[in-house]
């Protein structure tokens, strides 16, 4: 049986626009329906430990919660979801700024600018990892594989994305050979392994009062994690000091600002700077517009 809870949303608050804000749609055990837009997400339960798929999708106001009807706890089942949605991020200083730019000011008008993100840290790092020196479509089959392989089954087949300590399970020999992992394999055993064992909270990144400045050293810290992957993960922390420049973020910015032609980093950095703190976001939404057109 089907259980159905509703979940109030803010004014400035596009369900459509945050789900298909950038990839994480695309990535188990997330999956988007781009017809209806409902976004299906495998939940699992932090008190049981019970998966459970879950439909979002926008309903008269309010975020609509549909439930396969497994065993899972409410309330956590709702925060977990204000969580992804990024419910309670305040962008109104953003919405400000971007209302001032004739380039930028479609963002506020669409209530755009919230950016999708995992339940845990952990996921949202893993998959920002499997995302690093490779093609999109490796992207996918690396973290495919994780949730098939490792994950959790539901009761309706669907698997969640594994834990630390299903992760920590398995040797660098899996990685490589079953997930295809390659040089990351030796990097999701030792992180796994450290969350795990709580060596590593990767969760107080969400509260910590940190500069971002030493929380980004922190990150690195972590093995293959760079410039790009830290800054990546600080957006999806709600800081948007760095641009995260990869090579689409590059290729998108010279076909749009530079008529194809190539220019350092510092330039990018130039184009963004009076966005101040919030730059990162800024470049994004600038370079995904015709996702939104």
């Amino acid at each position: 049986m089907t259980k159905t809870v509703f979940l109030d949303k803010p004014a400035d608050f596009s369900f459509r626009h945050t789900i298909y804000s950038h990839g994480w749609c695309d990535l188990p055990p997330f999956v988007i329906d781009e017809e209806n837009w409902k976004l299906d997400y495998v939940f699992t339960c932090k008190q049981t430990g019970i998966s459970a798929t879950a439909r979002l999708s926008d309903s008269d106001g309010k975020i609509r919660i549909d439930l396969d009807g497994a065993k899972i706890d409410k309330a956590g089942l709702l925060r977990d979801v204000r969580h992804i949605l990024r419910i309670d991020d305040d962008l109104g200083a953003f919405y400000d700024l971007v209302k001032k730019d004739e380039n930028l000011a479609w963002v506020s008008g669409i209530n755009a600018g919230r950016l999708l993100r995992s339940p845990t840290v952990f996921e949202d790092l893993v998959k920002t990892i499997c995302t690093t020196n490779c093609s999109w479509a490796l992207t996918k089959k690396m973290v495919t594989n994780l949730v098939e392989k490792l994950g959790e089954p539901s009761k309706q087949g669907t698997r969640a994305f594994p834990t630390p300590e299903a992760m920590a399970s398995v040797d660098a020999d899996f990685y490589r050979d079953e997930i295809r992992a390659g040089y990351r394999s030796p990097y999701f055993f030792e992180l796994a392994e450290k969350v795990a064992s709580g060596s590593l909270d990767l969760e107080n990144w969400l509260t910590t009062d940190r500069p971002t400045s030493e929380l980004k050293k922190e990150m690195k810290k972590v093995k293959g994690v760079g410039d790009y992957a830290a800054e990546t993960m600080l957006k999806l922390l709600g800081r948007y000091d760095g641009l995260a420049l990869d090579s689409w973020l590059r290729a998108q910015f010279y076909k749009k600002h530079r008529r194809g032609k190539k220019c350092k980093d510092k330039t990018i950095e130039r184009h963004y700077k009076k966005y101040g703190e919030w730059k990162g976001l800024a470049m994004w939404c600038d370079m995904t517009e015709r996702w939104f057109a």
